[in-house]
């Protein structure tokens, strides 16, 4: 079966401090939905072509509709909704390859 993954990208971090409520709650979200940060807040980006070198983050499930499932929980939702107002992010859950 596939993995699944959510891949993060913030195009733009004014004040970084306003993320930590966010950060704290979505990492016990991804725990307990079984996920595991590959990469993410601190890491080094070298981008390219398009891309933007601000934080990206790399989470990887056992499946795509366990990461699918995790972003719908209540735990993650709680999470949400701690985001700063005029926050910015482009996020996506996909599918790997077998």
């Amino acid at each position: 079966m596939p993995k699944g993954y959510w891949v993060s990208v913030y195009p733009v971090i004014d004040d970084p401090e306003r993320l930590d409520v966010y950060n704290e709650l979505a990492g016990m979200a991804v725990k307990a939905a079984g996920g595991r940060v590959l990469a993410g807040i601190g890491g080094r980006v070298v981008a390219h072509e398009a891309g933007i070198a601000e934080r990206v983050v790399l989470i990887e499930f056992d499946s795509f509709e366990q990461a699918a499932a995790a972003y719908e929980s209540a735990v993650y939702r709680k999470a949400l909704a701690e985001l700063p107002d005029g926050f910015e992010r482009d996020f996506r859950i996909i599918e790997g390859r077998d």
